[in-house]
């Protein structure tokens, strides 16, 4: 067998005999068989968001559970996870029930959440009780300040971040799961799940990596993935001079680094309804249809967030004036009023009146 495939994996015999030419059979007088084990490397290794995307909770903690996903190898490998290069010690989980499908536990807290809230009276200023101020910069272990909303300054947009309100006092608790599952031409597909309860204030910009060891291997097969909450995202407008009557489109492209997990948008006009009728808008595109002159100046909102933060950016849509159209012929939809087609239907009422008298 020069080339080796899966396919070759199974049980193998040879037979010694002699051929008896009076009877005219074969007699088999030995025999001997092997099993040849095929093992062949993962193909394939990714770490994502079991789900993804996920809306950013700013007074209440919320599991995360991370992913990896391994393809292609024979036997199973054996797959452990790390945090910034040391590896994570995690609690097992047991198999999952039949049908349960993506299971993970409802909470992982040992106490009430309402705990972890921080008082008033830790503000951002670092004043206590009567107001003393705190004997050091840095908040005493297990407690942190409360921190508000920041906001930003990007061209032609206002950006502004949420943090959470709660805190932590306890280190993170992980749990572990490894499943694996045969695929059709021998090989296996092996899922390990780390599920733990998400701190916004010290899982940000933290490096997780999922590593495979397999017998095929020389060296530990990996992906890696950041956490990151959203940041400076930049925000396009097409037709960057809209005019009366012109379809506007507003995309977000992008953020000003790699964002995990993938965030969640919704679009929201400040101070009234969009231009449908709708309170808001989920997507990275907010399309405006035949935008009217009374739509000059307002104001749009784009919520970007994730698990670990989120982000408001404010943009506002100048309408100049069509020349196609002429001044006062459009109602709050953007189409022409009747006044036209009054007058049109008048004339030719007159005309034909004249011409019958």
């Amino acid at each position: 067998l020069p080339e080796v495939r899966i396919s070759d994996n199974g049980p193998y015999e040879c037979h010694v005999g002699i051929y008896d030419r009076a009877t005219r059979e074969k007699v088999v007088l030995a025999s001997g068989n092997i099993f040849l084990n095929v093992m062949a490397p993962p193909t394939s290794i990714s770490v994502l968001a079991a789900d993804t995307p996920a809306p950013f909770s700013r007074y209440q903690a919320q599991n995360f559970t991370l992913v990896c996903v391994v393809s292609g190898g024979k036997p199973a490998p054996l797959v452990y996870f790390k945090r910034d290069g040391e590896p994570i010690e995690a609690t097992p989980l047991p198999e999952p029930p039949a049908g349960a499908g993506s299971w993970a536990p409802r909470n992982l807290l040992h106490r009430d959440l309402d705990d972890t809230k921080v008082p008033k009276s830790l503000a951002a200023e670092g004043e206590v009780g009567g107001g003393q101020p705190l004997a050091t910069a840095d908040p005493p272990r297990g407690l942190a300040a409360e921190r508000g909303p920041v906001t930003e300054t990007i061209p032609e947009t206002v950006v502004s971040r949420e943090f959470p309100r709660w805190v932590h006092v306890a280190e993170p608790i992980y749990y572990f799961r490894h499943t694996h599952a045969p695929v059709s031409d021998g090989t296996v597909e092996a899922r390990a799940t780390l599920t733990w309860t998400l701190n916004p204030q010290i899982d940000n910009e933290a490096l997780f990596s999922c590593e495979v060891k397999h017998p095929a291997l020389s060296m530990p097969m990996q992906s890696e993935v950041t956490l990151v909450a959203p940041k400076g995202p930049k925000i396009t407008m097409t037709p960057t001079r809209a005019r009366v009557g012109d379809t506007v489109r507003i995309l977000v492209q992008g953020f000003q680094n790699e964002v995990f997990p993938e965030p969640l948008f919704t679009w929201t006009r400040v101070g009234s309804r969009l231009l449908d009728g709708s309170t808001e808008h989920d997507g990275k595109e907010l399309v405006l249809e035949r935008v009217p002159a009374e739509l000059n100046g307002s104001m749009y909102r784009c919520t970007a967030q994730n698990p670990l933060g989120s982000t408001d950016t404010h943009t506002r849509l100048i309408v100049f004036e069509n020349p196609n159209i002429p001044r006062g012929t459009e109602d709050s939809n953007g189409s022409l009023t009747s006044h036209c087609g009054f007058r049109l239907v008048l004339v030719l009422t007159l005309t034909v009146i004249l011409e019958l008298t």
